[in-house]
């Protein structure tokens, strides 16, 4: 069994790895199948196509991502703190991780990612969303500002993507002081 784990864990590594090298047309399966040591068919045992594998390994991500956030996280506490939690975590994973944040960027900006936000925008999907879900409570906290979804989202965390992207090329070096600067000025954005 452990075999099975083995190959699917090596065909993730190796769709993450070339997509995040070469963006998803740039990485065909066979690609994909050579750089994780096995045979082209071996894939679909376990992905029914390509795209499953795309969708299936970006869960995988975000539900790493979901974990780590969620430990220490305390709903009773202030927004703002819960805020710099999530923001700060999300920050320090990527900065930690710098395939995993190429991966979900170019994921986000794929026709997959389109898709996934609008469920989530929509609550499509019925789970828990964490940061929808504070920044809808504090809109009717009137804690943050009252502006639509997509907007807060990008006030919130786009500057966190532009300049995780910045660290990963090289051009700044974050560390927790500049993180935690980075969140008070995305906090100031989206507070009333």
């Amino acid at each position: 069994m452990s075999n099975c784990c083995d190959k699917r864990e090596e065909i993730f590594r190796a769709a993450l790895e070339l997509i995040a090298e070469q963006g998803f047309h740039g990485a065909p399966m066979a690609m994909i199948a050579e750089r994780a040591g096995v045979a082209a068919g071996t894939i679909y045992r376990y992905f029914e196509n390509k795209d499953a594998l795309i969708v299936d390994l970006f869960h995988e991500i975000d539900d790493k991502i979901g974990a780590v956030i969620m430990q220490d996280y305390q709903q009773a506490k202030p927004l703002r703190e819960r805020f710099h939690h999530i923001f700060t975590t999300l920050a320090r994973y990527f900065v930690n991780h710098p395939l995993h944040f190429r991966y979900i960027e170019q994921f986000h900006n794929s026709p997959y990612g389109v898709e996934f936000k609008r469920d989530i925008l929509q609550r499509k999907t019925g789970d828990c969303h964490i940061y929808r879900d504070l920044l809808e409570e504090g809109v009717v906290q009137q804690v943050i500002k009252d502006l639509p979804m997509p907007i807060l989202f990008a006030l919130a965390f786009g500057p966190l993507k532009v300049v995780v992207r910045d660290h990963i090329l090289g051009f700044v070096a974050l560390n927790d002081e500049l993180i935690d600067k980075l969140m008070a000025a995305c906090w100031d954005g989206i507070r009333r």
